[in-house]
């Protein structure tokens, strides 16, 4: 008898099990957060839970990778321009939506002096920027900023005064706000500010 489910059953579940993870951080947050309750919200079992996640750091971690992941896509557009404005843009609409503010929470409740979040929650934030790089890597050999850019300090800069906005003064994101990122992080690297040493 086979103990694993059928491919299709098992993805409906990991798929269902990740959007009531998000779910649940966003109504419940990060320190109340149990696997109990997103087995409860997804009609599973909580064993069939834990038989792919052994406990909720593992599933939050996974929950916030894939909701980044889905929401935020690497864009490869021919252009550097276009490319920082699609990535810039996308992560204003993700962080503007009910799954964005809740990874986000996650990120900031050490701040609320809540439990702190688990090093994978901040490793997935860390290997978006670095699955973002190819970017910046593909502009410097089209030629459209200097060689010796640093790809991933242009891309803290492009992300960081969106982030600045959502987590520290709490002000809306938009478009204008993505297009400005987008213009400062590509005005900084032509001027050679994120240079290797």
């Amino acid at each position: 008898m086979s103990r694993s489910a059928p491919l299709g059953r098992g993805t409906k579940v990991r798929t269902a099990v990740l959007a009531a993870t998000i779910d649940e951080l966003s109504e419940r947050g990060y320190a109340a957060f149990t696997i109990d309750n997103v087995a409860q919200r997804t009609g599973v079992h909580k064993t069939t839970v834990y038989r792919r996640w052994p406990d909720r750091e593992a599933l939050i971690a996974e929950a916030l990778a894939d909701s980044v992941a889905t929401d935020i896509p690497i864009p490869d557009t021919g252009s550097v321009d276009d490319d920082l404005r699609a990535l810039a843009r996308s992560l204003v609409t993700w962080a503007n939506s009910a799954s964005g503010r809740a990874v986000l929470a996650v990120m900031v409740s050490t701040a609320a002096g809540l439990p702190a979040p688990p090093n994978s929650a901040r490793h997935v934030f860390r290997d978006r920027i670095r699955q973002t790089l190819p970017v910046v890597t593909r502009a410097i050999a089209r030629g459209e900023i200097p060689d010796a850019t640093d790809p991933a300090e242009m891309i803290k800069t492009l992300v960081a005064p969106i982030y600045f906005r959502v987590l520290i003064t709490g002000e809306p994101v938009d478009d204008n706000t993505a297009d400005a990122a987008a213009t400062l992080a590509l005005t900084a690297a032509r001027a050679h500010l994120f240079a290797h040493d």
